[in-house]
């Protein structure tokens, strides 16, 4: 059997390698800093770029108007009590991980709370899903109706059954029909109004996009997008025409995924782990890059309260 090389990347999979460079909160606070203001300070409330450093408590002060700015201040860090060192230790671990990490096994790994593993993964899901979100899909597109959850024994099977809950799988590939990106969205019901619209958010206008005939999808036509339509007539024979080869793939692994590293998560907070599985997914080829990318998106994104935190992800 071929090796594939994707699973044999080197990347930061060494943690010598990590702790090396981001072994301290010094080395972390550093990172940051550079990635926040890499031609120096610039106040974030009026733009001057002169200022005094108070060293004791680590601010940056404007020398126009006095404003008092951290490293952390204004991002998903925002008002953190734990060691820089340990956020990237747990984007460390968030990003290597093929399955992802409970935030109980989080908790244990990296020697905090459980409350506080929970809080700072939701965080780090958050900037992943936004980051995600503001690339839309393009080229050759397998899309596909899929639902989590539902009851285990005794249920009715299939679509109608009760408690599942419903999201969009959608994989781009290239003329090859190799997988490029992947996108799962939580969605309120299979209709044609909530695929229009999540088709215009989405997908770009050279976007070719290949369903099933499930009646909802030619919301995508709708929304002014090339769409072909394949009747599958259900059955297990029908996962496995290659058109929809890696959506069923991708929708496949995820689901077990989930089962594997996390049994049961909240129906409100599922958008958050169905990014964090297509980040990984979609930035796969740059496996050593992770580490430093997340954390510059975490630098570049508004801090997101915990009365936020609580409430459902948007969805899609």
């Amino acid at each position: 059997m071929a090796k594939n090389m994707i699973q044999f990347q080197k990347g930061l999979s060494c943690l010598t390698k990590f702790f090396s460079k981001y072994g301290t909160a010094e080395k972390c606070y550093r990172t940051l800093s550079h990635m926040r203001w890499p031609r120096g300070f610039v106040c974030p409330e009026c733009g001057h770029t002169c200022y005094y450093e108070i060293g004791t408590r680590k601010l940056y002060q404007c020398k126009r108007c006095h404003r008092q700015t951290s490293v952390t201040s204004g991002t998903i860090f925002d008002n953190t009590k734990l060691p820089l060192n340990i956020w990237f230790l747990a984007i460390y671990l968030l990003t290597q991980s093929k399955d992802g990490i409970s935030s109980l096994n989080l908790s244990r790994t990296i020697g905090i709370s459980a409350n506080a593993a929970l809080r700072m993964k939701h965080k780090l899901q958050h900037v992943m899903k936004k980051q995600d979100d503001a690339t839309p899909l393009s080229g050759f597109i397998q899309i596909d109706d899929a639902y989590l959850g539902g009851k285990s024994r005794g249920g009715k099977r299939g679509r109608g059954a009760s408690g599942k809950t419903p999201f969009l799988a959608a994989v781009a590939t290239d003329e090859e029909g190799h997988p490029l990106q992947m996108r799962f969205s939580q969605i309120d019901k299979f209709s044609k109004e909530e695929i229009c619209q999540w088709s215009r958010k989405h997908l770009t206008s050279e976007s070719i996009v290949v369903s099933d005939g499930l009646r909802c999808f030619t919301g995508i036509k709708k929304a002014g997008y090339s769409h072909e339509c394949i009747i599958t007539g259900g059955g297990p024979e029908s996962v496995t025409i290659k058109e929809f080869k890696w959506v069923n793939t991708m929708i496949g692994n995820v689901k077990n995924a989930i089962r594997g590293s996390y049994h049961a998560i909240s129906e409100k907070h599922i958008p958050r782990y169905l990014a964090e599985f297509c980040y990984r997914f979609n930035r796969r080829l740059q496996l050593g890059k992770m580490v430093s990318s997340l954390a510059y998106a975490a630098i570049h994104t508004l801090p997101i309260p915990i009365k936020l935190l609580k409430l459902a992800e948007t969805r899609w």
